[in-house]
């Protein structure tokens, strides 16, 4: 089966700042991975070298078997983004606005997809609320299950939970892990909560100036560094010089 992202060699150059130095970047189909790092690591910019956002100065990115740049829109057609930062449409209701995309999708029944996505995430009674009156944690929900309305292949999530409290960011844990078990899809996530990493991730991949510099199961690059988990590992190579 073909891997849901290969990346080889991925570098980007901003001015004297060398933020991505040579990353490889693998996700098997319906694996879920963490890519980790402190801030200024490198982890945003690589997420959009891989989502075709940004061209990498080098290297070369394949999502489901389809190269980019030029086969970008066959690929993201397969392929899920959300982030705690995106905004929503404020005059939208929720039901309006997953719609709305469902329709650009090109969903076959826009509106049980979108019911079906409000109900895995546990906020169907959003579905007549305004974009102007929802929490920072509901918009990071409506986002996801928007995310997630073409059914894609792979889901990248850029810190989906940061800023949540704790029931919120549970319902959003919960919600993915049940989407990739029932579509059978990859989740590439970054994140700086480490507990959730460990309920999330099968594989972490620790970044640090633009490098990985660990690449395997949580317990293992946890004993890798001495340490007793992720939070430990997190923490030594944010302070280590």
């Amino acid at each position: 089966m073909e891997p849901a992202l290969a990346a080889r060699g991925l570098v980007k150059q901003y001015s004297r700042v060398r933020a991505v130095d040579g990353i490889d970047v693998d996700v098997a189909a319906g694996e879920r991975v963490a890519l980790l790092g402190p801030n200024g690591a490198g982890k945003t910019t690589t997420l959009l070298m891989l989502l075709g956002a940004i061209t990498p100065d080098e290297g070369t990115v394949q999502v489901l078997g389809h190269r980019l740049p030029g086969a970008r829109q066959a690929a993201m057609a397969e392929v899920g983004f959300a982030a705690g930062y995106l905004p929503l449409a404020e005059r939208l209701r929720v039901g309006e606005f997953l719609d709305f995309y469902a329709k650009l999708y090109g969903v076959a029944r826009p509106k049980q997809q979108a019911e079906e996505g409000l109900e895995r995430f546990g906020i169907g009674y959003l579905r007549s609320a305004l974009g102007s009156e929802l929490s920072s944690g509901q918009k990071t929900l409506v986002s996801i299950v928007k995310a997630t309305l073409h059914r894609p292949r792979l889901l990248v999530l850029d810190e989906p939970t940061a800023s949540l409290d704790p029931d919120v960011a549970d319902r959003v844990r919960s919600g993915l892990l049940t989407y990739a078990a029932s579509e059978g899809a990859a989740i590439l996530v970054t994140s700086h909560n480490m507990a959730e990493v460990e309920q999330l991730a099968q594989r972490v991949m620790f970044v640090r100036a633009g490098r990985v510099v660990a690449d395997d199961t949580p317990a293992k690059v946890a004993a890798l560094y001495g340490r007793e988990n992720l939070e430990g590992v997190f923490l030594h190579l944010a302070r280590e010089p």
